[in-house]
């Protein structure tokens, strides 16, 4: 399957546009964002989890980045709260769940296959930091994680600001909470947007300001399928 396959075009995806389809277990449904690869796949994706639902212990082989953003996520090493960022990198293994139910936005096999830390970050106690947003208007971080390939933060901006969105190696943008319009085209919670690799733009944050996901530098090499 192929869906957003050409990471050289800009693809976007709103909630309110959203269709949900049934995973291999019952209770789990899947929006998909991108996608290279049939049921093992390079993906990105919004998976939600009825209450009392889970999946059967499985190994992530590529590795499983992944961001709750609402209700507990729940497997053997802990409950995370909405917030959450976790990375579980290849060969890991775990059984997900949740009792109260979930959504958590993910991606798979996007890892440095030599990649082994986990990573655990809790964003509602993580401290924010002052960046330079190059004539933006000011805005704050937090750091979630970064090596040679790629850097993932939370970042967030006041109403009104410019969001300078240079994509040297490629990015991808996640909004939380808040929204921007970028393109003439309107971002709010849930919404997502990639930018191929040497695209340069900018958003400007909406009335209530805007908190992002963002990740910046993975898409400098041509996005492949999972060889498997």
């Amino acid at each position: 399957m192929e869906l957003n396959a050409d990471f050289d075009k800009r693809a976007t995806s709103h909630l309110a546009d959203a269709e949900y389809v049934p995973s291999p277990m019952a209770g789990v449904d899947r929006r998909m964002l991108d996608r290279l690869g049939d049921e093992v796949a390079r993906a990105t994706t919004i998976v939600r989890y009825a209450p009392g639902s889970d999946f059967s212990p499985h190994v992530h082989t590529g590795g499983e980045e992944f961001l709750v953003m609402s209700g507990v996520f729940e497997d053997e090493h802990g409950a995370f709260p909405a917030g959450s960022y976790i990375r579980n990198p290849p060969e890991s293994s775990h059984k997900p769940g949740s009792k109260p139910g979930c959504e958590i936005f993910v991606k798979l096999w996007q890892f440095d296959m030599a990649d082994r830390t986990h990573v655990r970050v809790d964003t509602n106690k993580a401290p924010w930091f002052d960046i330079d947003t190059n004539g933006g208007g000011g805005g704050q971080a937090q750091g979630l994680f970064a090596d040679a390939h790629e850097d993932v933060r939370m970042e967030r901006r006041a109403a009104g600001a410019d969001i300078p969105l240079n994509a040297d190696g490629g990015l991808e943008v996640l909004v939380t909470a808040g929204g921007f319009e970028e393109s003439g085209e309107t971002f709010s919670a849930e919404s997502w947007l990639r930018l191929p690799k040497g695209a340069k733009t900018t958003a400007k944050a909406g009335a209530d300001g805007v908190t992002f996901w963002i990740k910046r530098g993975h898409l400098s090499k041509p996005p492949q399928a999972p060889q498997t």
